[in-house]
Formats: structure tokens, sequence, C-alpha cells
């Protein structure tokens, strides 16, 4: 079952969903993993209701970071901000189908730290932790 999310997750990571730029984002967030470098940007639009309409995503760094990110492009559209602010690191976990070793954990939750910062408004927390002084939003 392991190889099956292995190749679902290169998948992502070799065609990611969502990559790229919006013309007029309506909230932006930039971070990047202090520990070994992968850098994450999500630009959301969002309508007068606050849902989210589309969604791009660009970076780079290892396959868990880039794929985690991709999934999690998928599962905005159409969400309230409200609604993503609250996304748990457990759905990410579970987008990503496998293990994820406690050195790799921050990898696979950028994303999900990035686009809480965008619908917020404000840095978010590593979604493992309650110190906010992780990170910067652009």
């Amino acid at each position: 079952m392991d190889d099956l999310y292995k190749e679902y997750i290169l998948d992502h990571y070799r065609n990611p969903r969502n990559f790229g730029h919006l013309d007029a984002p309506t909230a932006v967030a930039e971070d990047l993993n202090p520990l070994c470098g992968d850098r994450i940007r999500f630009e959301l639009a969002v309508d007068g209701d606050g849902r989210v309409t589309d969604v791009r995503f660009s970076g780079r760094g290892c396959a868990i970071s880039q794929a985690s990110a991709s999934m999690l492009s998928e599962d905005l559209k159409g969400k309230m901000l409200e609604d993503v602010a609250r996304l748990s690191k457990e759905a990410v976990l579970d987008n990503v189908g496998i293990g994820i070793s406690p050195a790799r954990m921050k990898c696979a939750t950028l994303g999900l730290k990035v686009v809480k910062s965008a619908a917020l408004g404000e840095i978010a927390t590593w979604p493992d932790e309650d110190s906010s002084e992780n990170g910067r939003s652009t």
C-alpha cells in the first residue's frame, strides 16, 4: 500500500496541481522550512463572501513539501477562509497517506502553515506548535 502512496506523492511532485501564480491574488503568504530550506508560496483568490475561488502555489523543495502543497491546493477551492484557517495537520497527513517521520513533519506541513497564514492574514504557527515565531508572511 505504501508503494501506491509513494507513486501518488511522486506524481504530485512531478506534476503539481495549481502550480504558478494568480494575476490578482486576494491573499498571499510565503514561508520556508529553516531546517532544510524548502520554500512555499500560496496565492488565494477570495470572493466577497470569504470563499476561495482559485488558488496557486509555488516554491521549491523536497518531494514531500511540494507534493503536500499540491494536494492541499486541490482541497482549498470552494472553502471559506475560516475553514481554511481551521484545517488540521491530520487532514494534510491523510492526504499524504504514508507515515511521516518527525524529521520530515515540517516538510509535510509547510504548505498548511503557509496557507493558514494567507487565510488569517498573519503568520501562522507550525501545525504542531503553539508559538508563532516560526516564519514570516509576505
